[in-house]
């Protein structure tokens, strides 16, 4: 994304469950510690996650990322090299944020694109719909999977 007369890098850690964006972060550098800030600011329990897939970008090959991974016990998965298909959910959820939130966009600060990209994120998990999702926004999908969920646990009842 230009930002003054730069490129600037945006990391996005996107749920695979309801296409949730769990956190991100901007920098004016593609560097290994955009994608610890992202890492390191997710608000659910990191030892809840499984799986960390990525690209095979240099980013994400620093001791840093590997220290973050092994201390939350979350396997690294990478993306086998020309098959974007591996990982196809994030790959859409990209091209969505190029089309929506990058293309033809030029900010004047980092400070900026971190607002709007805030902004962003908010409204793509709050209220923009997704068609795979029942055409349900991530936060409403996950809440109506919610209440199944627990309304199965409050009407269970043993047999004996």
């Amino acid at each position: 994304m230009r930002v003054e007369k730069s490129w600037h890098y945006i990391c996005l850690f996107v749920d695979l469950y309801n296409r949730e964006i769990i956190d991100h972060s901007a920098s004016p550098n593609k560097v290994a510690q955009l994608v610890y800030q992202a890492l390191s600011t997710v608000k659910a329990d990191l030892r809840q996650i499984q799986l960390f897939h990525t690209d095979r970008g240099n980013e994400f090959k620093y001791k840093i990322i590997d220290e973050a991974l092994e201390t939350f016990n979350i396997k690294r998965s990478l993306r086998m090299k020309g098959c974007p298909y591996d990982n196809a959910v994030a790959e859409a959820t990209f091209k969505i944020i190029k089309t929506e939130f990058v293309k033809g966009k030029y900010l004047e600060s980092l400070e900026q694109l971190k607002l709007e990209l805030d902004d962003y994120v908010h409204w793509f998990n709050h209220i923009r719909i997704h068609g795979t999702l029942g055409y349900l926004s991530p936060m409403e999908y996950k809440e109506k999977h919610l209440k199944k969920v627990s309304s199965l646990v409050l009407t269970y009842h043993p047999l004996f």
